[in-house]
């Protein structure tokens, strides 16, 4: 009986495995051998940074933030202080979006954190 190998389904394999590594440099794209490597390298990678772009993003909006609020003469931590202890429940990307495109709107949530911050001291006094 000659042996059977199921080539059908190792095509497939191939085709999904080669479909995957396309726009790869040189043979990391054209022969299987050394694009399941490449494959298995770039999913990794895609695995760690889509952890890493969370970090990233969260770094950038507190840049931004801490940008804005020193302008109008207020830390960042004491400005999130002073939110945290009014209550204002905003999260980052919403304040980074309101610093790049509403100013007006972080001029009157800093007046309001600059209250809060009197009101924490005086209740702590």
């Amino acid at each position: 009986m000659p042996r059977a190998t199921n080539a059908p389904a190792s095509r497939k394999r191939r085709k999904r495995i080669l479909k995957k590594a396309k726009g790869f440099y040189g043979s990391r794209s054209r022969l299987y051998r050394y694009a399941k490597d490449a494959i298995f390298k770039a999913q990794t990678w895609a695995t760690r940074d889509r952890k890493t772009r969370k970090r990233n993003f969260r770094a950038l909006w507190i840049t931004r933030i801490s940008a804005a609020v020193r302008a109008r003469g207020l830390s960042y931590n004491r400005f999130i202080e002073g939110l945290k202890h009014l209550g204002v429940d905003l999260d980052r990307k919403v304040l980074a979006d309101m610093a790049v495109n509403q100013p007006e709107a972080i001029d009157e949530l800093v007046a309001q954190a600059k209250t809060g911050l009197e009101a924490k001291t005086k209740a702590a006094a």
